[in-house]
């Protein structure tokens, strides 16, 4: 089953008079369980490529089509929704609310989605535990190390159940030590059958992805 696919997908950005194709034709197709690395310079359309994969924006032409349904066909409620329940977005940097310790940062998404009350404590704590951070789960952000709140982060974004986590630069803001242990992390959730894209300009980062997809000019490399 594909979770996310690309249809021969265009994005057209127009920038006063001048016209921008960030994709050309892409295509794309994610099966479940997978783990996929997108890579490419700067400009080559890997930022655009994760917004159509994180449904984030809709294409100028061509398919978006998550798990088997057209993200045109959404209203803005619908595609919001979406967003919040079945693509967990994990980023460069984790974007924790610093007012919130650990643990509550884990369970908002679940709150602002309604899930039960007892749910919502069982999972995040189960998710905490998950990410080893248990211990940690009554700091705020600002008493946790950058690659403890990128941990925090994965857990968040894990806690409503996404049928995919989206991964844009996940260690770019770590020390090596940091981005290693969140990598063993996301290949542990794989294992386990989360799929998985991540963006990375990195060659050792995409290694440890299942499947390289290589970038240039808003369409696959040659």
């Amino acid at each position: 089953m594909n979770i996310i696919e690309l249809e021969d997908v265009w994005k057209v950005y127009n920038i006063g008079e001048v016209e921008v194709q960030a994709l050309r034709g892409l295509s794309l197709k994610v099966e479940q369980g997978e783990f996929l690395a997108i890579m490419g310079p700067s400009g080559s359309g890997k930022s655009t490529a994760m917004n159509m994969v994180g449904c984030l924006d809709i294409p100028t032409k061509g398919r978006v089509l998550l798990e088997g349904q057209d993200i045109a066909n959404l209203n803005e409620m619908e595609l919001s929704r979406i967003r919040g329940k079945r693509i967990g977005f994990v980023f460069q940097y984790h974007n924790l609310y610093p007012t919130l310790t650990a643990l509550e940062n884990v369970q908002l998404p679940m709150r602002i989605h309604e899930f039960e009350e007892e749910e919502i404590w069982d999972k995040s704590e189960e998710l905490l535990q998950l990410v080893g951070l248990s211990a940690r789960a009554h700091h705020y952000p600002s008493q946790l190390s950058g690659g403890q709140s990128q941990r925090v982060a994965i857990a968040r974004a894990l806690s409503t159940g996404p049928a995919l986590l989206l991964a844009d630069e996940p260690t770019g803001n770590l020390d090596t030590e940091a981005g290693k242990e969140v990598l063993d992390i996301f290949s542990n959730l794989n294992i386990q059958g989360v799929t998985i894209v991540m963006i990375t300009h990195d060659e050792k980062i995409a290694a440890r992805a299942n499947r390289v997809m290589r970038m240039i000019d808003g369409r696959h490399a040659a």
